[in-house]
């Protein structure tokens, strides 16, 4: 049996040159780098400092030695995998889509290792409360790379299988990655308020979800919004699902393969009149009551359909568990890959009474007299991620599109 690691002899070489820049950029050895080029010491200039220079050393170090294992590694002792499963559960993938998709992986963590350059190199330009003020502006290359990055990787051969442990460990590697990463970019965390970040999702993956930390209570009636990005095909997948105790299906958003965006309530669907999957962000809200189960759906402060008898009578039950990313077969569990979405959320808030088309308008046009939800409000303090999912700096109206 053989298996393909993560190879591309450009990105490691990039990563190299980047390396040396950035050595060259720390003037001083201790202290952090002032605006004008001089040291200071004061804690509110949010800089790197040599500490964090060493955390970069180690990173580029393991992504070298994740891409210069061997292309092909004999492996004893593999065992057969679930007919239509890869090693790590989801749908099948031919060993291409795995490689392609460590590669992606890779490619996202170079270039937010970039992002810490140059805001190392910039910073006297850069009017940033954090770090991650500047990593958001470059969602979008960051996106265009990772496609164009994923091209320079070597073609596998047909026929040939993953091996379960070495697949494990290059995972593992990328994992800690991700965290040590997000470690650096933290940088004046508390100084950015607790709602303006968003949570991005950037693989199809039955492992890669957010969790809000509290349950929702019984509701006769509500209303959602959030922001939302994607641009995957077919279809960008589960926003966010809502399961108790009995039934998975409590409270759903998905959009799956070919079909249009749907609500499930109590396993009960409804059609939605959305297009999202442009690459845009876009502001949606759905409201619904029992009473005939009416239910009214806006796509950017518009609306854009109603309908009714939708789970009529049928209060939303207490006690359950509520995913961001992931569509639950079981409570708080049971994802499936080809389910899973891709993109980016924020400012997702629920309420539990139905919002009126002006207030609707007002969150979708961020207007001061916006309110947050009264059952789950959009914080930081609220939601933890897993899984590579990450959070990222995010005001809406000001960073759309």
């Amino acid at each position: 049996m053989v298996f393909y690691t993560c190879r591309s002899p450009s990105l490691a070489d990039e990563l190299n040159s980047f390396y040396g820049r950035f050595e060259s950029n720390l003037s001083s050895a201790s202290l952090p780098i002032s605006a004008s080029g001089s040291s200071s010491q004061s804690s509110d200039n949010h800089l790197i400092t040599v500490s964090e220079d060493e955390t970069i050393r180690e990173l580029t170090s393991k992504l070298s030695r994740c891409e210069s294992q061997a292309v092909l590694e004999p492996v004893a002792g593999g065992r057969r995998k679930e007919p239509g499963k890869n090693t790590m559960g989801d749908v099948s993938r031919g060993p291409t889509d795995t490689l392609a998709q460590l590669g992606q992986t890779l490619a996202t963590l170079k270039q937010r290792l970039e992002n810490l350059e140059q805001y190392s190199r910039n910073n006297g330009s850069v009017q940033a409360n954090s770090l991650k003020d500047l990593l958001q502006n470059k969602i979008d290359d960051m996106e265009k790379q990772v496609l164009s990055r994923v091209n320079t990787l070597e073609e596998s051969k047909p026929g040939q299988k993953n091996d379960t442990d070495q697949l494990n460990r290059v995972e593992s590697t990328l994992t800690s990655l991700h965290q040590r990463i997000n470690d650096l970019e933290k940088g004046s965390k508390s100084s950015r308020p607790l709602d303006k970040y968003q949570i991005t999702f950037p693989l199809r993956t039955n492992y890669m979800y957010a969790k809000v930390k509290k349950s929702l209570p019984e509701m006769y009636a509500f209303s959602f919004c959030l922001w939302i990005k994607s641009n995957a095909s077919p279809g960008v997948g589960t926003p966010f699902s809502y399961a108790v105790p009995g039934q998975a299906n409590e409270l759903v958003l998905i959009e799956w393969g070919n079909n249009p965006m749907e609500i499930l309530i109590n396993d009960k669907v409804a059609k939605l009149p959305f297009v999202i999957n442009d690459g845009k962000w876009h502001h949606i809200c759905i409201t619904w009551t029992t009473r005939d189960g009416v239910w009214e759906a806006f796509q950017d402060g518009v609306l854009r359909g109603t309908g009714e008898n939708l789970a009529p009578y049928h209060p939303i039950k207490p006690n359950g568990v509520l995913v961001l990313g992931q569509e639950q077969d079981t409570l708080g569990g049971g994802f499936d890959a080809t389910q899973a979405f891709v993109g980016e959320l924020a400012n997702f808030n629920i309420w539990d009474r139905k919002l009126t088309a002006g207030e609707i308008y007002n969150l979708a046009t961020c207007n001061n007299r916006a309110q947050a939800g009264n059952v789950l409000s959009w914080s930081e303090s609220n939601i933890d991620v897993f899984g590579g999912a990450t959070k990222w700096t995010f005001e809406p109206c000001r960073q759309l599109n």
